[in-house]
């Protein structure tokens, strides 16, 4: 049912409605390489709790990632014993590929993944896919670095991950707390849409996944989880913190450039209150001031520490059109994707070009008011200028958001007017959307086997 019908309002999330005997609502994957011993044991604990506590109809999927061991007769064997447990062979290895694979081809509409040796407690499985279920969040995430959690690790292991969520806020201003615990859940509207843009397959892939969601103004809901840590496992710290790191440049490159298609992201789902059109409240102009005040604040100082430099060097009139040029170059850009939320390279140029007029009027207020000044004192002290400086940039500032707001970005496109990824007329995505998809990846269901295959036969 609706959650919400208020006049006005974008289609809200619904609530899943009660599916019927046998329609699963949760798919738990797992992704396993090589783990015959512990396979087993996960996949059995996990099915009964599920029996007993989750109140709608489930499956337990095993996605193996190409083991060589016993893992796949295992896996078949558990398919054979239990109706609700299925298991997929991947030819090549990456916990990513697996999970994106699955998740694709699932039909279930609330999409989860856990780790093969259960260091989470199940008991946060339920508060974990419940927002989702009940449509208030998009994504969901188990967090091992929230106030109450409850936590047994290594200090190596501690440092490491708090290091690695430090550089994540710093880089890509993410704001989740655990990128890298393995107990996450999405909706599968959700993933059908972020999926195609996720280009990892390894141990990157769900931090890639929240920050684009992050990014397109998804809800994620946080539980705080009990975790131990498992110290059997197979994890190569190193390679995998190297290969995060190689994935954090890689996905910070593509925000900064703009080569991520994220204007067809923002804010797809609805039920945000700040879409309502509301009488008397006008949209999107106070996130507007905010943001150009922000930028406004940082490029004076940034203007006035280039106009202290340029000033050793020459004139107070040269040194103040040099420091407007290049400080009105970077405020065009950063009010341009910050302020306005335009997106890509497309009419980059032009905008810059028209940034460079508001610059002239900017230029001849604060140059007009440094000749006021020589006029009136014949060597006015440098404290003196800078205060004059400010005064006329304030009076700039004013005039440049409303060329920018009416002039420069009129037809900037509010977050929420962003189309969804569209489902072609052949079935193929377009590039960039095709990159993410795996030719040779193939779903191959394992049939049971009454021999171990080590047997050759």
């Amino acid at each position: 049912m609706r959650t919400d019908s208020s006049p006005g309002s974008l289609p809200a999330r619904e609530h899943l409605p009660a599916a019927g005997a046998g329609t699963p609502v949760l798919d738990v994957v797992i992704p396993v390489y090589n783990e015959e011993k512990d396979l087993r044991p996960c996949v059995l604990r996990l099915h009964d709790h599920l029996t007993r506590t989750f109140p709608y109809a489930f499956r337990v999927t095993v996605a193996d990632n190409a083991s060589t061991d016993a893992t796949p007769h295992v896996a078949a064997r558990l398919a054979a014993e239990l109706a609700e447990v299925t298991t997929f062979r991947l030819e090549q290895k990456g916990r990513g590929r697996a999970l994106r694979t699955v998740w694709s081809a699932s039909d279930a509409p609330v999409l989860a993944y856990m780790d093969v040796d259960l260091s989470t407690d199940l008991n946060a499985l339920l508060p974990l896919v419940a927002p989702l279920i009940s449509g208030h969040s998009d994504l969901a995430i188990g967090s091992r670095l929230a106030r109450s959690s409850r936590v047994v690790r290594g200090a190596k292991r501690e440092f490491i991950s708090r290091s690695y969520n430090l550089i994540l806020r710093g880089s890509l201003q993410a704001r989740f707390s655990d990128a890298q615990c393995g107990f996450k859940a999405i909706r599968r509207d959700v993933a059908q849409v972020l999926l195609p843009l996720v280009e990892d397959t390894g141990w990157f892939f769900d931090t890639e996944m929240l920050v684009l969601a992050e990014r397109a103004g998804c809800r994620i809901h946080e539980v705080p989880v009990d975790w131990v840590d498992d110290p059997d496992s197979t994890v190569h710290i190193v390679r995998t913190a190297t290969e995060d790191l190689k994935g954090v440049w890689r996905v910070g490159k593509a925000l900064a450039t703009g080569s991520l298609p994220l204007d067809r992201l923002a804010r797809p789902f609805g039920d945000d209150p700040r879409d309502r059109d509301l009488t008397d409240v006008p949209q999107g102009l106070a996130r507007q001031l905010v943001g150009f005040c922000v930028v406004g604040v940082l490029s004076t100082l940034f203007y006035l520490l280039l106009y202290s430099g340029f000033r050793h060097f020459g004139g107070s009139q040269s040194a103040n059109a040099l420091a407007l040029l290049v400080s009105a170059v970077a405020n065009t850009a950063a009010n341009r994707r910050l302020t306005f939320g335009v997106r890509g390279r497309g009419g980059a140029v032009r905008h810059q070009a028209q940034g460079l007029v508001v610059l002239g009027i900017g230029l001849a207020l604060t140059s007009g008011s440094l000749a006021a000044l020589n006029a009136a004192t014949a060597d006015p002290d440098h404290s003196t200028e800078l205060a004059v400086l400010i005064a006329a940039n304030l009076a700039a500032t004013v005039l440049r958001f409303l060329l920018f707001r009416a002039w420069v970005f009129p037809d900037a496109p509010p977050a929420v007017d962003a189309p969804l990824i569209a489902d072609p007329p052949d079935g193929r995505l377009p590039e960039p959307y095709r990159t993410w998809s795996d030719a040779t990846v193939r779903l191959q269901p394992v049939p049971p086997a009454d021999t171990d295959p080590r047997d050759g036969r």
